[in-house]
């Protein structure tokens, strides 16, 4: 018996996944807010008791971050989202300006394509149902290749917890053979109405490419700068937990860390008693082989892997309890791998004059990769937050917080979202942070309030005379004033 093409299984996998997930949204589109909100309190609660099983699966079977940390991960994208968005309306009328007379209808997209990084696999995966579910949209999930089986337990939680509610069978579907073709495919499938891609920047070009409306989210490079005003002990504090937070791997981590000279070596006073490791020249440049082999890109090998066991594969020794690796660095570069998105416990060390100086070295940084995304200041001169927030090609300044919870909404008021857009910086259609109500088309009604009178055409009699003179130059011009006269009293007469 001949075997089966595994690609052609996937892509059939996919087409009746997208074809399932039509029939189930065209059933839900008739759910009232009620059902709506049940199942999504049922989702959340289901996904939130589940939080740790699913960290843990996620570790194992990706070999990236920290069991604990992704169990907070989840906890947020349940918990947290649940939180914000329960009280949205999103079915039938949502808004009426009764001054204006326009009323505002809520109605779904369809069915979404959602892209899962291999990162936040579990968590990005909660996070996309929870949204998609409460604006009545069915969901087709294409995990990462390295993170099938945690993507897909996290979705068939909810899937299991959303039909219990009442939830149409075949709304949520994830795909499990993990090809690139079908992945492509989903994006251009014509019953595919949007593509919410949270991954590396070739998936995002395709959701892009695909024709297809599409939120697609850039990388982060994100530049923390520690100002002279800044309470110094607190703010390194808060850079190491962020740092060392699921070992770096959300793409709102702080990458580099700019500090004014006055207070620099304060800094590395600091750093070293928060568990952090200044690295020698030497080892610096171990380190630079290991981020960076290939020159201008990361190695993927080190997303998400501990302080320790980084040094270690270079042969450096450092104390057991070090969370963060620093390099102190100069230079910023595609071809510098200090300066590149490490998505790890690797940060680099800039020393700068002054707030201008600063500002220019964020810059650089963000137009290498990250521009768009998020960047961290600490600092307790607020004039100056406000004037870098201006200045700066971002979409989030996080101000003495830890960047990677910060900008996903954990320590702030932004809401709380595993899709971070980057704004035209960074290519993408929105700067927010992604959430129910980018999932939902409004509709509106208008009721007319103003009379216009729409005024009589005015005809000029001049012109017509002299067009009619130029095609037969030997007409009398007063006799073709007369007629052309005649015939504007009847057409005035017509128009009464």
């Amino acid at each position: 018996m001949a075997t089966l093409d595994k690609d052609l299984l996937a892509i059939q996998e996919m087409r009746d996944a997208v074809r399932h997930a039509n029939i189930a949204q065209a059933a839900y589109m008739q759910f009232s807010q009620q059902q709506v909100d049940n199942i999504v309190k049922a989702v959340a609660d289901a996904a939130f008791k589940e939080a740790e099983r699913l960290a843990n699966m996620a570790v194992q079977e990706t070999g990236m971050g920290i069991p604990n940390h992704k169990k907070m991960k989840n906890e947020v994208a349940s918990r947290d989202v649940y939180e914000d968005i329960k009280d949205l309306k999103t079915v039938g009328v949502v808004g009426f300006d009764r001054m204006k007379k326009v009323t505002e209808i809520a109605s779904p997209f369809g069915v979404i394509a959602g892209i899962v990084p291999t990162t936040n696999p579990t968590s990005t995966a909660i996070f996309k149902t929870l949204i998609s579910l409460k604006t009545r949209n069915g969901l087709v999930l294409s995990p990462h290749p390295y993170a099938v089986n945690c993507t897909k337990e996290a979705l068939e939680i909810c899937r299991v917890a959303a039909e219990k509610a009442g939830a149409p069978e075949g709304l949520l579907h994830c795909l499990t053979m993990s090809s690139m073709e079908a992945t492509q495919q989903l994006m251009k499938h014509p019953d595919i109405h949007l593509i919410l891609a949270t991954g590396g920047g070739a998936l995002v070009k395709a959701a892009y490419s695909s024709g297809k409306p599409a939120y697609g989210v850039g990388p982060g490079n994100v530049p923390a700068y520690i100002e002279k005003s800044a309470n110094i002990s607190k703010s390194v504090r808060q850079l190491v937990q962020s740092k060392s937070f699921d070992n770096g791997t959300i793409c709102a981590t702080e990458q580099s860390i700019i500090v004014d000279k006055v207070i620099a070596e304060q800094v590395l006073t600091e750093l070293k008693k928060n568990n952090a490791y200044i690295l020698s020249d030497e080892e610096k440049v171990k380190m630079e082989k290991l981020i960076s082999p290939v020159p201008g890109k990361v190695n993927p090998q080190i997303v998400g892997k501990s302080a320790a066991c980084l040094a270690d594969s270079v042969g450096i020794t450092v104390p057991e309890d070090t969370k963060v690796l620093v390099g102190m660095e100069t230079m910023i570069g595609k071809n510098i791998p200090f300066s590149l998105e490490k998505l790890s416990p690797i940060f680099a060390l800039y020393t700068v004059e002054d707030s201008t100086e600063a500002k220019q070295v964020m810059i650089d940084l963000l137009n290498i990769g990250g521009r768009g995304h998020s960047c961290s200041l600490h600092t307790e001169n607020t004039a100056l937050a406000e004037q870098f927030s201006i200045d700066l090609p971002v979409s989030r300044i996080v101000v003495n917080t830890l960047s990677s919870i910060g900008a996903v909404g954990g320590t702030t008021g932004l809401a709380p979202s595993f899709t971070l857009g980057c704004g035209t910086f960074g290519g993408n259609i929105t700067s927010d942070n992604i959430t129910a109500r980018h999932l939902l088309n409004i509709k509106r009604m208008a009721y007319g309030i103003k009379d216009v009178e729409v005024p009589k055409p005015e005809f000029l009699v001049q012109p017509v005379v002299e067009t009619i003179k130029a095609q037969d130059p030997t007409l009398d011009t007063a006799v073709v004033q007369q007629i052309v006269d005649q015939v504007l009293k009847q057409i005035t007469l017509q128009n009464k």
